[in-house]
């Protein structure tokens, strides 16, 4: 981005804006190691809670679906109210996000270690533990997920590097959900067994947790200029009025988060139940590995070349092709299977990788259209969406269980609740995938409109400081007759 210089108050030329360097990679990897944190607790919520729920803690498929539904939602309503304390407030030395991951860390990952262990005090006292125990995670989660997905729009605003902090926290989540698909699925066998396992293993990943946590707050930082360090909620609430990219990009993401969430939480039974073949769950997250570190690898080269959106739209087309395959295949032809299976890991991952990229991009749209930065509700909007699709298609995904009759521990499930499975690992994510797909088509920031956005958000900085400047030579005399900023809201030459 090269910006034309302007005149400063002394008459030298103002320094132009520069375009931002390259992130140190260090700074990439840290950021990676922030999502892998994170996903210690949510992608171990989102792989064995339910299965814990019915197989460990007996409680059943319904009640665990309505729960899991409740929860989820309270948890997007904490996201809004997380995006509020973020944007209000800022430190000096550590600045508006790395405070709370900092702070934030050691009590989320020690409520998943509480979710993970509810005590044998009946039924009803159990199914208030699960209640509590969860919504109470959720809430720890928004805390310090939502300033760690704000911080990556704060670190850069050049979308090739976006491009590589959405595959690092990408990798990052996907190594931790490939260590437990290799190593603690296969384990998911008897479940009267199972507490010992998953009271070690989570109080593990709190150590663990942490350590990754600290990493990312000491090799991060917030390198794009804010002006306003700590924003008032109408300026916040002004930044999402009218921003059209945010709410699409919201909507298509909820839909796809209810698909894939689906996917994700009764994949095991998919594979136990219906495949009788758990180890491939295993292969599946080998496979997913290479597949993860393989798409990051091009994954900047294929945004220069096609752009966000229509890879976006590839993705998601490819979701619904193996959500089709997996509830047609017959469970004798498990190779066919588990081609489906691969399918629709192959549209999630690059979706997965996709989306933080295309959030932080809204971010300076709402700047532009308001002269306002506001990472902290813009990310609290996109998550609560994203959480209200996790909560959907996780209790659908209960649900499913539940409508074909899911019997916990039986050696030979019924044909309706191996159907009711099937329609879970399938038929979910198929009409999710096209749902999302549909409202991604109209989808307006492309990423050539975007790079505009960013010029002249980079002009009007230039301009106001110049203003600032000779007003203060002035004395202030001039009033108002220097040059003012453009007026944000005037649509510029970007477009709506």
């Amino acid at each position: 981005m090269t910006m034309t210089a302007t005149q400063r108050t002394d008459g030298a030329p103002a320094t132009a804006a520069k375009p931002m360097g390259p992130l140190p990679k260090m700074s990439i990897f840290g950021y990676g190691a922030g999502d892998a944190a994170n996903n210690l607790a949510f992608t171990t919520a989102t792989m064995f809670l339910l299965l814990y729920y019915t197989d460990v803690a007996g409680i059943s498929a319904a009640a665990a679906g309505t729960l899991l539904l409740v929860v989820r939602i309270f948890d997007a309503f904490s996201d809004v109210l997380a995006g509020r304390f973020v944007d209000k407030t800022y430190h000096k030395k550590l600045g508006k996000f790395r405070p709370f991951i900092m702070f934030g860390s050691m009590p989320l990952l020690l409520l998943s270690v509480a979710t993970f262990s509810i005590p044998q005090i009946g039924q009803s006292g159990m199914l208030l533990w699960a209640y509590v125990s969860y919504a109470l995670l959720g809430l720890a989660y928004s805390f310090v997920n939502i300033p760690y997905g704000s911080l990556a729009g704060a670190m850069t605003q050049n979308s090739g590097e976006r491009a590589k902090l959405a595959s690092a926290r990408t990798i990052g989540a996907v190594a931790v959900g490939s260590f437990l698909g290799i190593f603690i699925a296969p384990l998911m066998k008897d479940g009267a067994t199972l507490q010992p396992l998953f009271t070690t293993m989570t109080i593990i990943f709190a150590v663990v947790g942490t350590a990754l946590y600290m990493f990312t707050v000491f090799t991060t930082k917030e390198r794009v200029v804010r002006e306003v360090a700590k924003v008032s909620i109408k300026q916040s609430f002004a930044t999402l009025k009218g921003n059209k990219p945010l709410l699409l990009l919201c909507i298509s993401s909820c839909l796809f988060l209810t698909g894939q969430l689906a996917v994700g939480t009764v994949q095991i039974y998919y594979f136990r139940d219906v495949l009788h073949s758990l180890e491939l769950y295993a292969v599946m997250s080998i496979i997913n590995i290479v597949l993860t570190f393989g798409m990051a690898a091009i994954l900047p080269r294929l945004v220069r070349a096609f752009g966000k959106k229509h890879i976006y739209l590839g993705a998601a087309v490819l979701m619904a092709i193996g959500g089709l395959v997996v509830f047609v295949a017959p469970a004798s032809t498990v190779w066919l299977a588990f081609t489906g299976v691969l399918i629709t890991q192959v549209g999630i991952l690059l979706v997965s990788m996709l989306v933080w990229a295309l959030e932080a991009d809204t971010v300076e749209y709402g700047e532009w259209k308001t002269g306002i930065r506001t990472e902290g509700i813009t990310y609290a909007l996109f998550s609560f969406t994203r959480k209200t699709g996790q909560a959907v298609g996780g209790a659908l995904a209960a649900f499913a269980l539940a409508w074909g009759g899911y019997t916990a521990g039986a050696t030979q499930q019924s044909d309706h609740a191996l159907l009711g499975i099937r329609a879970g690992a399938g038929v979910l994510p198929l009409v999710f995938a096209v749902l999302a797909m549909v409202v991604m088509v109209i989808y307006p920031l492309t990423d050539a409109k975007h790079k505009q956005i960013v010029h002249e958000i980079s002009e009007r900085r230039l301009i106001r400081i110049n203003t600032s400047r000779q007003n203060a030579v002035d004395g202030g005399s001039t009033g108002t007759t220097g040059t003012t900023d453009a007026d944000p809201t005037d649509g510029g030459s970007a477009g709506q």
